[in-house]
């Protein structure tokens, strides 16, 4: 019996579909296996391959020259006018994120007994055995190489590149290739986009142990062998790539001093960074034994116990971790087996990567922070592009979809005038300041980002009201619409809230423009309550709410920000949860619930945290893989509620600003007892927290000295923190 939580997953079958396949990744590359001991096959994927569609090359509508009109007609009242503000182009989606190819090793047909597949979320493992039979598959986060051993006695196996998976475009021009070599072979897969210069190409080095190896073009047969090395890698390029130069790079990773590599020793380069960083949070819901030695399908049947969401916790900060390397994770994360993935599997900034990075910080994976800022830092000067040419200003403008190679504005329309959204460069830049706040390091590349931020505000903050407030306009609360008018809009409660934050928080990094930012933040108008007592979507009192939506960008100021809370502003808090109460879920899309019970957690409303919870937990949602579905059914593959379930956890358990500390704000009854250990928070400190009926207690290990204000159960206290000074608190029973 499993004594403590698992820290992996298992099946006692293969997967038959793609969705189903266990999951490994380094943030570049990454894998779905299959796990079938007669085909065995592993999906290959990487971060940079997306389908050329004309959007490399796309611009943002330049609508500058147009703004002061299209400003003066929604100030006067023209509550449609903003339909027209386009350059009358039609939707154009970023460039779709696609799988690379499966790699195949196909065995003699026949009878296989005691078969298991498991996953190591520690180690990033993917193993399947049988009969003797064993397949390992790792992606390497120190050599960005997909390594994948077979071992078995007399092992006969057919191994290719196979290229052919759903939705690949029929002018996709491939060509293998397959060469002998002294450890065994190379087998190359190279493929050019139709009508288009670019090509991916992905080399695999054979490397087999005993037998004999022939060329059966296009790939290669292993005959009587006792085992066989595979050493994959992709390249996204333009021309040819040197196919020759790229088996010599894997065939290095096998001969270098100080001897003859083994795939343990690969193994043993990649945990010492893969398992340190999993291994830094970890969750104990005190669950059955017997569920917890269940395998994952069968877990899922349980929805509400502490089992499955110990499991699940654990495989979301794996998944996470394993999607974050080069960029941030897609809507898939890293992961596909279609070249039809829904939404082109872009990055979408107005919810989807926002929620799915949001424990980053608590949950100690500054690895995905990293990769947020990568791709932040890369795009900054086509967010310059977005305001110069959209808004007539300096600074930047996030875009809400994007690539991974484009950061422009491009992708809009009469229903979802993304352009129009101003407030993503504050959503973004976020979880870099949350860490920096639980780091206590600047990166000063945050800093000057933050301050481009704030020049566009100077620029676009220019209007006022009669009552002498700044308004925004036009503004956008995505992807949602004022109930008796367009889309596009004035004063969002997400866009004054973004405003504000991004302007106080560059003006605290820099002192040169402080009180003219701070001044300028105070010109902003307050948010509205309205006629139902709920904080209003749109501050502007002609503009009246529409309940039944899906995202909750009007509740920025409660969550991801600090704006809103039940201890500083108790007034707006109310209405913010009167707010939620009201609040639809629209198509009961996943990340929907889970933005929910974000906010919900942040009011200490545990009931509404719990229904949320269940709505996603007994809604089918997860996939065998323990990845997730974008609806109910496991209805289109999609990693928002894998990736964000553990933020909802962590936030129903600690929350932290960088002068208050919250413990057990939101605990769900269904949880009575268990232990959330290293957690960090936003003034320097981790802490181990153990709670059961009987009280709570919370060991503190500061590493700055600090005097923060201890919010429980039982009220609100100062605690005074000396780094390098360890504090347990006791907390009564709740």
């Amino acid at each position: 019996m499993t004594t403590g939580p698992v820290h992996g997953t298992w099946e006692p079958l293969p997967a038959a579909r793609w969705e189903d396949a266990f999951l490994s990744g380094n943030g570049h590359h990454g894998t779905l296996v299959f796990g079938d001991p007669n085909d065995d096959r592993v999906i290959v994927t990487h971060h940079t391959l997306v389908r050329p569609n004309g959007g490399e090359s796309a611009r943002p509508p330049r609508l500058a020259a147009e703004l002061p009109a299209l400003q003066d007609r929604l100030l006067a009242g023209d509550r449609m006018a903003a339909e027209g503000f386009t350059d009358g182009r039609p939707l154009q989606w970023v460039q779709p994120f696609h799988p690379a190819f499966r790699i195949r090793l196909r065995r003699p047909p026949g009878a296989r007994h005691d078969y298991r597949r498991s996953l190591d979320f520690a180690t990033g493992e993917a193993t399947a055995r049988c009969d003797g039979w064993t397949s390992r598959v790792f992606v390497s986060r120190a050599d960005d190489v997909i390594v994948q051993q077979v071992t078995a006695t007399d092992l006969t196996l057919d191994i290719r590149l196979d290229h052919r998976r759903p939705g690949a475009p029929t002018g996709l021009g491939v060509g293998h290739g397959a060469l002998r070599t002294p450890e065994g072979a190379v087998l190359s897969l190279r493929a050019s986009y139709p009508g288009s210069d670019r090509a991916y190409t992905g080399v695999t080095l054979v490397a087999t142990g005993g037998g004999t190896t022939t060329l059966v073009p296009p790939g290669v047969r292993l005959q009587g062998g006792e085992s066989v090395l595979l050493l994959t890698r992709v390249r996204r390029h333009t021309g040819e790539l040197d196919v020759v130069e790229e088996a010599r790079a894997l065939r290095d990773l096998l001969t270098q001093a100080p001897g003859p590599r083994s795939y343990e020793d690969l193994l043993d380069r990649h945990l010492s960074l893969h398992r340190t960083a999993y291994r830094r949070v970890t969750l104990d819901l005190a669950a059955d034994p017997a569920e917890r030695a269940l395998p994952g399908s069968a877990l899922l049947e349980h929805p509400l116990g502490p089992a499955l969401l110990e499991r699940l916790f654990a495989a979301g900060r794996y998944h996470l971790l394993s999607a974050s390397g080069l960029f941030p994770p897609r809507l898939t994360g890293l992961w596909t087996g279609d070249w039809n993935t829904a939404w082109s599997g872009a990055f979408t900034t107005d919810a989807n990567l926002n929620l799915q990075t949001a424990s980053a910080a608590a949950a100690a994976l500054p690895e995905v922070t990293a990769a947020q800022a990568e791709l932040i830092h890369r795009q900054l000067p086509d967010w310059r592009d977005n305001a110069r040419t959209i808004f007539g200003a300096r600074g930047v403008v996030a875009p809400a979809h994007t690539d991974g190679v484009s950061g422009l504005s491009y992708h809009f329309s009469r229903e979802y005038p993304l352009h129009l959204w101003t407030a993503g460069a504050d959503w973004l830049l976020k979880p870099l300041v949350d860490h920096e706040e639980t780091s206590g390091e600047r990166d000063p590349r945050t800093t000057a980002a933050l301050a481009e931020v704030a020049r566009f505000y100077e620029d676009f903050l220019t209007r006022t009201d009669e009552h002498g407030h700044l308004v925004v306009v036009p503004s956008y609360s995505p992807e949602n619409r004022p109930a008796d008018a367009s889309w596009g809009a004035i004063n969002a409660a997400m866009d004054l809230s973004a405003a504000r934050h991004a302007l106080l928080t560059a003006a605290d990094r820099h002192p040169e423009h402080a009180d003219a930012w701070r001044a300028l933040a105070d010109r902003l108008p307050p948010h509205r309550v309205n006629a139902d007592g709920a904080l209003a979507e749109w501050a502007r009192p002609e503009l009246d709410d529409t309940y039944d939506h899906r995202h909750l960008s009007h509740l920025y100021g409660v969550w991801p920000l600090d704006e809103i809370n039940p201890y500083d502003t108790p007034d707006l808090a109310k209405a913010a949860h009167r707010a939620l109460e009201l609040r639809g879920s629209e198509n009961h899309s996943a990340h929907g619930h889970l933005h929910h019970a974000l906010i919900a957690a942040r009011l200490r409303d545990a009931d509404r945290v719990a229904h949320a919870l269940a709505r996603v937990l007994e809604g089918d949602f997860f996939h065998a893989s323990l990845m997730s579905a974008h609806y109910p059914g496991r209805d289109v593959y999609n990693a928002d509620a894998a990736h964000t379930l553990p933020a909802v956890l962590i936030e129903m358990l600690v929350q932290s600003t960088p002068d208050r500390l919250v413990l057990l704000p939101a605990l769900p009854a269904a949880y009575p007892e268990g232990e959330l250990r290293g957690v960090r928070t936003r003034f320097g400190a981790e802490i181990d927290l153990t709670w059961s009926p009987g009280g709570a207690t919370a060991v503190v290990r500061p590493t700055r000295t600090h005097r923060i204000d201890l919010r429980t159960s039982s009220g609100a206290q100062p605690l005074d923190l000396a780094a390098g000074e360890d504090r347990v608190l006791t907390l009564g029973t709740r």
